[in-house]
């Protein structure tokens, strides 16, 4: 993640390491219900906390933000009790290699289909809506709000899914390693896998340039990434279930998902570095001139907001001149207003 200024990130990144250690102690020994939940919602509520801070240009509403997890968590408390109940997994049941035990076709079928699709289109659905108002069309916004909702998503869901365990009180130090993977997965790898995935997807619905893109082609390709990477994560960690004794299919699962956050970060830094620079570059325009509330002028190559009187963009160093672009300013003198103006207006 990028860095800032100061040590905040520093502090956030202590904050996470504190809240992991605590909930894999917690596992180790045997206090599986307030393992389950430092896991659920302290790692979460951090990495939301460092993405909020970090966004230095334009911050969020702490409403806005607040109302955004909650409203995605009761989404994914409905959504997990009906799949749940409606289908719930019988690996005990008989097996699609023809054994006693393993995994079923219906089974699969859920958790390959029914649930990365569903969950991811509900995961979307509030981080879209904010993403279409004027005040939250930035790149940032979008992949802000995606990864507030993610983790959000992956925190209520565990919490349904692991119910009988976190209300069936402490299990005991015979099975560490096991409640020790499982708190890692739930609590680490799932949330960054969910969070990211969504943000990607919602920041290429956001876009770079004037207003938001919206449901374009780069924007479907992403929610196909974000839902394949939902995909292969569920199958894995649930196939690697039955691999050996426990805790070794467990601990393949935890490998597996990290492989998968790891292809997600990549991405995920090459879409921040756009966001940020994109949002520097209007702070920059505004701050030389263009004002709080001034129209930004955009470079029709690459997207990117335009500095004032700026004879080159920037970013792609597209010439503005010959194209006609750019911003103008022109100071009133007499009454210290500003007009902003674009080239073709000009």
């Amino acid at each position: 993640m990028p860095r800032s200024s100061g040590q905040r990130p520093q502090t956030y990144k202590l904050a996470l390491i504190i809240s992991l250690s605590a909930a894999l102690l917690a596992a180790i020994f045997g206090a599986l219900p307030i393992a389950l939940l430092i896991a659920a919602f302290a790692i979460p509520i951090v990495y939301i906390v460092y993405i909020y801070d970090v966004n230095l240009w334009e911050d969020e509403p702490v409403t806005v933000t607040v109302a955004a997890f909650v409203v995605t968590g009761v989404l994914a408390v409905l959504f997990t009790l009906l799949w749940t109940r409606v289908f719930p997994l019988q690996p005990t049941l008989g097996s699609m290699f023809g054994g006693t035990t393993g995994p079923q076709v219906r089974d699969l079928l859920v958790l390959l289909v029914l649930v990365p699709v569903v969950s991811e289109i509900l995961k979307q659905l509030g981080p879209l809506f904010l993403a279409s108002r004027p005040k939250f069309d930035d790149l940032m916004d979008g992949l802000t709000f995606g990864v507030i909702s993610g983790v959000a998503f992956s925190a209520f869901e565990t919490i349904v899914l692991h119910g009988d365990l976190i209300t069936a009180g402490p299990q005991g130090t015979t099975n560490s390693g096991l409640w020790m993977a499982i708190v890692f997965t739930e609590g680490f790898v799932k949330p960054l896998i969910y969070g990211t995935a969504t943000g990607l997807a919602c920041a290429e619905f956001s876009g770079l340039g004037k207003g938001y893109d919206g449901f374009t082609p780069r924007y479907f390709a992403a929610l196909g990434l974000a839902v394949v990477a939902n995909m292969l994560y569920q199958a894995g960690v649930f196939l690697l279930g039955f691999v050996g004794t426990q805790p070794l299919g467990q601990i393949l699962g935890v490998i597996w998902g990290l492989m998968i956050l790891g292809l997600l970060i990549l991405r995920l830094r090459n879409v921040l570095h756009l966001g940020l620079l994109e949002s520097a570059l209007e702070r920059a325009a505004r701050d030389g001139g263009v004002g709080a509330h001034g129209e930004l002028g955009f470079c029709p190559q690459c997207e990117m907001p335009l500095l004032v009187d700026a004879g080159f963009c920037a970013v792609c160093g597209t010439s503005l001149r010959a194209k006609g672009q750019g911003v103008h300013v022109h100071a009133e003198a007499a009454s210290g207003s500003v007009e902003t103006t674009t080239g073709d207006q000009a």
